[in-house]
């Protein structure tokens, strides 16, 4: 981490939040978080006005990060289905990775954590914005019909990735790459063709 003269006000904010958020789960307190940032709590109100908007931006954040270290490992693959079954793979090798998702003392919080950035509109929102450059290219090599909304397709394939961290199967080994990638290729190259 940078020194803390280096890291500006709202960042350092927003990494103490999450260390809070590490200890005392998502009912972390503004207090809490203008302690462990070495602030007063009128600067933290500053940039957050309340503490429902600190954990909006938290959750940002981390959506943020997880998006973008996907993209690196989706865009080795050409193809729409490939890229798709990557991203899918990739959430379910890193749902517990700590330095791309929001750490909490209980399985309860992480799961609403997950949920709520979902709700939150932060994850559908940049996994959406993600999508829609990849679905054009497929629409431009034919893999995908010419009348295919891609912004519906775009929040189809996040809600999608969403159920790979959220939900289990009992079709589907969610550990096993080669059965993710099938799975998914059988499924979306048929409702987007």
């Amino acid at each position: 981490m940078a020194t803390t003269a280096a890291v500006s006000a709202p960042d350092r904010i927003l990494d103490a939040a999450e260390r809070c958020m590490a200890r005392y789960g998502l009912r972390v307190s503004m207090r809490d978080v203008a302690a462990e940032a070495g602030l007063s709590r009128g600067s933290v109100y500053r940039y957050f006005a309340d503490r429902d908007a600190l954990v909006a931006a938290v959750l940002e954040r981390t959506a943020d990060r997880f998006v973008g270290a996907a993209a690196a490992e989706v865009d080795t693959r050409t193809l729409l289905a490939d890229q798709v079954g990557e991203a899918a793979v990739f959430i379910r090798r890193h749902l517990g990775d700590e330095g791309l998702t929001l750490r909490l003392p209980g399985e309860r919080d992480s799961l609403l954590a997950a949920v709520m950035t979902a709700g939150s509109g932060s994850l559908v929102d940049r996994w959406g914005e993600f999508w829609l450059p990849r679905l054009a290219d497929a629409a431009a090599r034919g893999e995908v019909r010419p009348d295919l909304d891609h912004r519906r397709a775009a929040d189809w394939i996040v809600r999608l990735m969403l159920s790979f961290a959220l939900l289990p199967s009992a079709v589907v080994d969610l550990d096993d790459p080669a059965d993710v990638h099938a799975f998914v290729r059988d499924h979306l190259v048929r409702g987007f063709t």
